[in-house]
């Protein structure tokens, strides 16, 4: 059987009709809207905190490469000195 949030099918209708019963017909579409404009708020919201938090850590990731890449460059280098001192 399907669930959606740990609410069966009967209990969704049994919730719809409660809705219907408190509020009426007339107003479950204004609350439609309104819940709409609210989860679009808090997802501009979400997306605006992920795109602050891009642009702040964006300094420190590029420092990470920086460092990661220098290190790797001596790494090979020094390797590569120490090859060649055995060659020899």
């Amino acid at each position: 059987m399907s669930y959606i949030l740990f609410i069966s099918g009967g209990e969704i209708v049994l919730v719809m009709m409660l809705a219907l019963l408190f509020f009426g017909a007339k107003a479950i579409p204004d609350i439609a809207k309104t819940l709409g404009k609210g989860m679009r708020e808090f997802k501009k919201a979400t997306n605006e905190i992920k795109r602050e938090l891009n642009e702040q850590t964006s300094d420190i990731k590029k420092d990470i490469e920086d460092v990661t890449s220098t290190v790797k460059k001596e790494t090979s280098e020094i390797k590569k000195g120490i090859t060649e001192r055995f060659e020899d």
